[in-house]
């Protein structure tokens, strides 16, 4: 079974879908991550991450994967290093990359193949996993995603700098040439904004049939 969820940076996509993968026993895979490993891989081989050509050759030599909920660079756990400032300014500039984002649509696939899994990033719902069994976009206004991110404590931008750069990523991520994120037909839509993640939990398990 796949339970695909799709949405903007900030919306509480990652945390509900790490809860749900737990409770249900499921394997989680955030492919944002996989795109920030990439991202982190090139910055530290001195190559540019939005450069097409140097950017895809390093995501095709990279050897990237899931161990539990950790993701493994290289075979070094590289969870606590992917949500940089740095990363977070070159990762949906490189995602953009049409060759990229195959590599990592055929990596998700890959990691998923005979297993239940919960899956979630930009394009999970309409271009990955289009036919999963259950499909969610989360939403949320900048604001709250700004301050979810600011209290998080991982960032040393401003409130201000890091609404400023959310809504620079959502334009990004909307205009991307494939891939973009979008709300397609049939997926359930939650705006999370208001909510805790307890009540976005209860609200998904409702529509979930086991």
């Amino acid at each position: 079974m796949v339970i695909a969820i799709d949405g903007p940076a900030g919306s509480g996509k990652s945390t509900i879908a790490r809860l749900l993968a737990e409770r249900l026993g499921f394997t989680y895979i955030n492919s944002g991550n996989l795109y920030r490993a990439i991202t982190l891989r090139c910055l530290r081989k001195h190559i540019s991450p939005v450069d097409p050509e140097k950017a895809l050759a390093c995501a095709k030599e990279a050897d990237i994967d899931y161990r539990g909920q950790q993701v493994l660079l290289d075979g070094e756990v590289v969870d606590e290093l992917l949500h940089s400032d740095e990363i977070d300014a070159w990762v949906a500039q490189l995602s953009a990359i049409v060759p990229i984002r195959h590599v990592v649509n055929d990596l998700i696939r890959k990691i998923a193949q005979g297993k239940h899994v919960v899956v979630e990033g930009r394009d999970i719902t309409t271009v990955v996993f289009p036919d999963a069994e259950y499909r969610f976009f989360l939403d949320a206004s900048p604001e709250s995603r700004a301050r979810r991110r600011y209290l998080q404590g991982v960032s040393k931008l401003s409130l201000e700098e890091i609404a400023d750069g959310i809504r620079k990523r959502d334009e990004i991520d909307r205009n991307k040439a494939e891939g973009s994120l979008k709300i397609a037909d049939g997926v359930v839509y939650l705006d999370t904004s208001d909510l805790t993640i307890e009540q976005v939990y209860d609200r998904l398990i409702e529509k979930i049939q086991l």
